[in-house]
């Protein structure tokens, strides 16, 4: 996965949001404009990495794609409602990146634990994993869960919470100052970065390996703006990073760390996921 494909939290929440503004123009019912999005998004991904790299404006191609998936459905044709439900990754993709982790660092895990791990780190629809999997989506979740968990414990070495907190308040600082080589520094040689956005955003699809390639996607994703925030917060049970935009939560950041580095990071980016998030109080 090539980092250079990262985008901006603030790009990433501002494009969404245009293109709700535009279905639900268009539609008058916000419902349907997010499930027109979701579908844009999913076309989106049906192309390949080399087809998306020369889209020269993205967020133009995704507006004309919303518009003519709403002028479908105002016309009746059902093409866009035809659509949905069908998942943008494609298969290839994601068996040819998934084979390359698998080599690295899933060899533990069961041929279940390993399909929802990896499906579910691509982003699929739980709905789309479950049946590639032959699990029910409960199951799958578990599945996720424990593969995630083993993957931990294989990968890291027990550290304090005091060790812990002090490596992500480090990393904090890195990204909020944009130091890319403190960044890195904190980073395991063979670290990795996962990122969950659903398919419902620009974000990467597949992981990201290496300390420098991992810092550079974090930096990006988390380039200064007024409107951007990066704070500590606990995540899962240990203390984690959440960026805000617009003082709404757009980004949920845990981090692995074992031996006082960071050997992996996971960003959820899913809206869907973040809503949770933006119930709690402040």
């Amino acid at each position: 996965m090539d980092q250079s494909d990262a985008v901006p939290i603030g790009e990433l929440w501002e494009e969404r949001r245009f293109l709700l503004d535009v279905a639900h123009w268009m539609l008058g019912d916000p419902g349907a404009a997010e499930s027109v999005v979701d579908e844009a998004y999913r076309q989106w991904y049906r192309l390949s990495d080399a087809a998306r790299r020369q889209v020269t404006a993205p967020r133009s191609w995704l507006a004309k794609t919303v518009g003519g998936i709403c002028l479908d459905r105002l016309a009746g044709s059902g093409r866009g409602e035809d659509q949905e439900g069908q998942h943008g990754t494609r298969p290839s993709e994601v068996e040819e990146e998934a084979g390359r982790v698998v080599l690295n660092a899933l060899e533990s895990l069961s041929t279940a634990e390993r399909a929802a791990f990896v499906f579910r780190a691509f982003g699929m629809a739980p709905g789309t994993v479950a049946d590639l999997v032959g699990r029910t989506e409960p199951e799958l979740a578990e599945l996720a869960a424990r593969a995630r968990q083993r993957l931990r414990l294989r990968r890291t070495r027990p550290t304090t919470s005091r060790q812990h907190d002090a490596v992500v308040h480090a990393v904090r600082g890195a990204c909020a100052t944009e130091d890319g080589a403190l960044l890195t520094s904190l980073l395991c040689p063979d670290a990795a970065a996962f990122f969950d956005g659903g398919g419902k955003v620009r974000a990467l699809t597949g992981p990201v390996h290496g300390c420098r390639q991992v810092a550079d996607s974090l930096l990006t994703l988390l380039a200064r703006s007024p409107h951007t925030t990066l704070t500590t917060h606990s995540v899962n049970g240990r203390t984690g990073l959440v960026a805000r935009y617009g003082g709404r939560v757009a980004a949920v950041i845990s981090l692995d760390v074992s031996d006082d580095r960071v050997a992996q990071v996971w960003v959820m980016l899913n809206p869907d996921k973040l809503r949770s998030w933006n119930h709690r109080p402040a």
